[in-house]
């Protein structure tokens, strides 16, 4: 009987040998795993909580942003939020019947925050040529912005403030202004 024991138990010890050798050789072997995707390029536009409320938004976080002024002051200053995963440019047109556009221009550029990429401000191109309302107006283009979060992270856009006039050419004016952009 003694044999026969000591079988089963050399038996019972290779067996532990083999699985505690062979099974983490295995389990290492199936440690890696490959995974390919893309990320679809996005360009998001947004006006800042922070903005005056004499206007109207619509479309705040796609890629349009349409603003409605109306006839409390011709000047207004928007702050918009620009978040993107790839480089962008901003058009704008006005719409209106009731008021010209005077200017157009980027008064203030700033980033939100550290998701922001560090190249964006010296990347950025603030177009300064004078206006042609004949076709949309290009108002900047620049690289890629957001590193990273979502389009409702507070550290991921770059703040571009516009300063919009508008000449009234009657007293009850309204204007529409359509910010479009595009990558």
């Amino acid at each position: 009987m003694m044999p026969a024991r000591w079988l089963r138990l050399r038996c019972h010890l290779l067996t532990l040998v083999a699985v505690g050798v062979l099974v983490p050789a295995g389990v290492k072997a199936q440690n890696s795993v490959t995974m390919r995707g893309t990320v679809s390029e996005m360009v998001a536009l947004s006006v800042s909580p922070d903005a005056r409320a004499d206007m109207d938004v619509v479309g705040n976080g796609s890629s349009t942003v349409r603003i409605t002024l109306s006839g409390k002051s011709p000047v207004v200053r928007v702050p918009l939020l620009v978040r993107s995963n790839t480089s962008f440019s901003i058009s704008a047109m006005l719409e209106s019947t009731t008021a010209e556009l005077v200017e157009l221009s980027v008064a203030d550029v700033h980033p939100t925050g550290r998701l922001v990429a560090p190249n964006i401000i010296t990347g950025l191109d603030v177009q300064r040529k004078p206006l042609d309302l004949s076709h949309p107006l290009l108002v900047a283009t620049g690289p890629r912005v957001s590193l990273g979060g979502t389009l409702n992270s507070p550290n991921n856009a770059l703040q571009i403030t516009l300063l919009i006039r508008v000449n009234p050419v009657t007293p009850n004016w309204t204007a529409q202004l359509n910010l479009i952009a595009t990558k």
